[in-house]
């Protein structure tokens, strides 16, 4: 567009930027904002939202807030997308802060600000504020909740280990559950080992969803973690007459401007020898630093040193440890994944950001883990 001389505008600029958030590719994104910045671009309301969502999910989230306190007017939709990014990134009381800054500025919430709120609240274990938020949402502001706003209350209940509590919220809506509901309380369930009601939610998931690979695979996992081996192949066999196939992991590194992409076991890579000797000698390392494999996430029936191999070679081990030869000293390595990041390979960014004095960023299917110094933004609430 530009080669063709073409002047883009604002609603071109939105569109770039959204392009960007979804990508998640830092360099772009700051490119993008020098080139609104240079050609003088009004930093209006969409555009800004749009701005701070952009570089929430590049994974910074102070620059959101930079663009945020740099915006004049800000509507509804900026405060809540400013919410959701602290929620994200795991910054729960950040979120909870802003509330009663939004209040106070004249703006009312709305149902997007309430979603946003609640999820923060879940991802930090925010109970007690979560409840009251619920209960504020309907008192105060007389916003009926919708099948999102369960669904957030299913999650901050179930992660917390309330399950009963979760179930029956559940069993009380008068709104038609989804399967974002119901996929909200299996995952409790993986979290907390309960098999008996993860049957029961992934009974409703399948027969809303009945094409849906995830689900199959998150109550197969569940069953792995059981020990209850039959059951596992009783659902890979659906899934085989069902013509399902498992999604398969992929990880993203973007170094120099390029993105490079690692699956499990990857030597596709032209520097795969680089990286498996990298990996190698960090294995040594966080060794000594106290790191012990976990091959409970590795949920086949096969024996311990199998675990073992399939293990060191997951997709975001290869894409941090390309990181760390392929970046310069001292700067953050940030990585993308498509599915939740496994229970080890979270143990090992901690151990590689103590030992490494780097800080490691990855945003996964659900939310943002900054490592550094051996701890994890989540708290290990995830």
């Amino acid at each position: 567009m530009r080669e063709e001389g073409v002047v883009p505008d604002n609603v071109a600029m939105v569109s770039v930027v959204n392009a960007c958030a979804k990508l998640g590719a830092m360099h772009k994104a700051r490119f993008i904002h020098d080139f609104i910045a240079g050609n003088k671009f009004p930093l209006d309301v969409i555009l800004g939202t749009a701005m701070i969502d952009m570089y929430a999910k590049c994974g910074s989230v102070k620059s959101a807030r930079e663009i945020f306190d740099g915006m004049r007017k800000k509507n509804v939709i900026s405060w809540s997308a400013m919410i959701a990014a602290y929620g994200y990134h795991g910054q729960g009381k950040k979120a909870l802060e802003l509330f009663p800054m939004m209040l106070s500025s004249g703006v009312l919430p709305n149902r997007i600000t309430f979603v946003s709120l609640l999820y923060a609240c879940s991802h930090i274990g925010l109970v007690e504020e979560g409840l009251q938020l619920f209960s504020s949402m309907q008192d105060d502001f007389s916003i009926v909740p919708d099948v999102k706003h369960y669904t957030c209350m299913v999650d901050l209940l179930g992660r917390a280990g309330r399950l009963s509590e979760a179930l029956k919220l559940i069993e009380s809506m008068s709104v038609e559950k989804d399967e974002g509901l119901w996929g909200a309380l299996l995952g409790a369930c993986r979290i907390h080992k309960n098999v008996d009601l993860a049957e029961m939610a992934a009974k409703s998931l399948l027969e809303l969803q009945p094409q849906n690979p995830g689900h199959y695979v998150l109550l197969s996992n569940i069953y792995a973690n059981a020990g209850r081996w039959q059951d596992v192949a009783k659902i890979r066999d659906l899934m085989t007459q069902r013509r399902l196939k498992k999604v398969p992991g992929w990880t993203w590194i973007e170094v120099d401007n390029q993105i490079h992409q690692f699956s499990v076991g990857d030597g596709t890579h032209p520097r795969s020898k680089d990286i498996y000797g990298m990996l190698k000698t960090l294995s040594k390392k966080l060794e000594l630093a106290g790191y012990v494999p976990d091959t409970n996430f590795v949920l086949h029936d096969v024996d311990e040193e199998v675990k073992l191999g399939i293990l060191s070679t997951h997709s975001e081990k290869l894409a941090i440890a390309f990181g760390l030869i392929a970046t310069p000293e001292g700067t953050p390595i940030r990585i993308m994944k498509n599915l939740r990041v496994c229970g080890d390979c979270h143990s090992f960014s901690k151990y590689v950001s103590a030992v490494t004095k780097r800080v490691i960023i990855v945003r996964d299917a659900n939310r943002f883990h900054h490592f550094e110094g051996g701890a994890c933004s989540c708290g290990d609430y995830w």
